[in-house]
């Protein structure tokens, strides 16, 4: 199987070379046009980048995410939400990086296969870093008002919040 997975790469670059000379198309411009692009598409999003990595640090900084997980605990308690994994229920929507490295000290404290690790498992996998998401694809085709985008997408993070120790509860602990 793993030689599958080390194959995957150089085979998919090998039939994109020869799809391209079997329909005569200029590679090396297409290539090199397509990078251009890139280039162009990144300079058009980094501003909302910027903001919104330096805007994470800052919270996470700050120790915003421990103050608001201190305050809401007694109502996540009360749900049968581990206060615990609220840092990254908030930090998920915005930042995947930050909230994987959440994931990882929540794996180091409490193990991946305790509630809370698996809990916090089924957070990350089902849910979207809805914020950045939209900064990265609504930037590159110049999209400015985002309609019920965040709005749906927040509440889709939402459900998968709250159903994620649900159904780790009826799926066993």
């Amino acid at each position: 199987m793993e030689i599958i997975g080390n194959l995957v790469v150089p085979v998919s670059i090998a039939l994109i070379i020869i799809f391209g000379f079997c329909r005569k198309v200029p590679l090396f411009e297409a290539f090199t046009d397509g990078a251009k692009e890139g280039i162009v598409s990144m300079f058009s999003i980094a501003p909302s980048l910027i903001g919104l990595i330096t805007a994470v640090s800052m919270l996470r900084a700050s120790g915003f995410f421990e103050i608001l997980t201190d305050l809401l605990s007694p109502v996540t308690s009360a749900l049968g939400f581990p206060s615990e994994i609220l840092p990254l229920a908030l930090m998920r929507p915005v930042s995947g990086s930050g909230s994987f490295a959440l994931l990882n000290d929540l794996f180091k404290s409490f193990s991946p296969d305790s509630f809370i690790g698996r809990t916090a498992s089924v957070i990350a996998g089902s849910t979207e870093t809805t914020f950045y998401a939209i900064a990265v694809y609504y930037g590159s085709v110049g999209i400015q008002k985002t309609g019920y985008t965040i709005p749906a997408a927040l509440m889709s993070d939402f459900a998968g919040m709250v159903l994620a120790p649900l159904t780790i509860r009826l799926l066993g602990n």
